[in-house]
């Protein structure tokens, strides 16, 4: 089987397809006025994207779906055990992989360093498709080379990692989307996938949000670890988007994008280790 090119076109098709169907979500029945910044938002979050797929071609031969299948004989995996049926090897590499990237997150708003690089994600104070793309090259990296590691020790199914890929791109879109769903769709749909309702209280301006919410496709890790929250404290009407301090023009500029986490003066909301004991847990 070609993975590499099963894995290219699917990747392409999924991106377009999300792309367009969250668009349109978005014009139909947005959340909140359209940003007049869209365009510029739109183009630099773009160019974000395409910068990381160029750095990443000249550091990493392969891909993750490539990786999976390198060590898919592995004699250290964990996950390619010829006891254990294919349908629990299949299940437990999503699962493991989807917990993985919640621990990274988790990790991005913990540790200082990281979240110097992290803030750029959430310094947009708009909130619609684009800035599920908006992410400095240096995290992306970062969190790549950890996400091959896992994938290494793991050896998950081939498939099992393509199909995480592809939620995890579809989630990337639909999770930021400046759209609402009807209650009666999203109060159950967010018992098993991550909603924008419940993802947009990861992007208030305030740290307590801020650090609640963090999981990628599925909001288990959230509700059994303790970071999940219901709703924003200010309500969805009152939501403030963004970090306190650059909730200005300045934030949809690529160059203060790839500039943030070297500033040299950050803020105290900047500059701050996040304390995930402060983010509520409920139902």
């Amino acid at each position: 089987m070609h993975w590499k090119s099963i894995e290219g076109d699917a990747y392409w098709i999924a991106f377009a397809v999300s792309l367009v169907v969250i668009a349109c979500w978005e014009m139909w029945q947005p959340w909140r006025k359209v940003s007049q910044q869209l365009v510029q938002r739109w183009t630099n979050h773009g160019i974000l994207l395409l910068g990381y797929s160029a750095i990443s071609m000249l550091f990493f031969r392969g891909s993750s779906v490539a990786t999976a299948v390198v060590f898919e004989n592995s004699r250290l995996g964990l996950l390619n055990r010829p006891w254990l049926p294919y349908t629990v090897r299949f299940l437990a590499a999503v699962l493991l992989l989807d917990l993985t990237r919640y621990a990274l997150h988790w990790a991005c708003h913990s540790i200082p360093i990281l979240w110097r690089v992290h803030q750029v994600h959430h310094s947009d104070h708009d909130y619609d498709l684009s800035t599920g793309l908006r992410a400095h090259p240096l995290e992306r990296f970062l969190a790549f080379v950890t996400y091959l590691a896992v994938i290494a020790i793991v050896s998950p199914p081939p498939l099992a990692v393509l199909t995480n890929e592809l939620l995890s791109l579809f989630q990337s879109f639909f999770s930021h989307a400046n759209a609402s769903l009807p209650a009666w769709i999203e109060r159950p749909l967010r018992k098993v996938f991550i909603t924008p309702e419940m993802h947009r209280v990861h992007h208030s301006e305030e740290i307590p949000e801020q650090n609640a919410n963090l999981g990628d496709i599925f909001p288990w890790w959230d509700r059994i670890l303790g970071t999940y929250v219901e709703s924003p404290a200010a309500g969805n009407d009152g939501l403030v988007i963004g970090l306190k301090g650059f909730q200005d023009a300045r934030s949809a500029q690529l160059l203060f994008m790839l500039k943030q986490p070297f500033q040299s003066d950050p803020s105290p909301e900047i500059a701050r280790p996040a304390s995930l004991t402060s983010a509520g847990a409920g139902d």
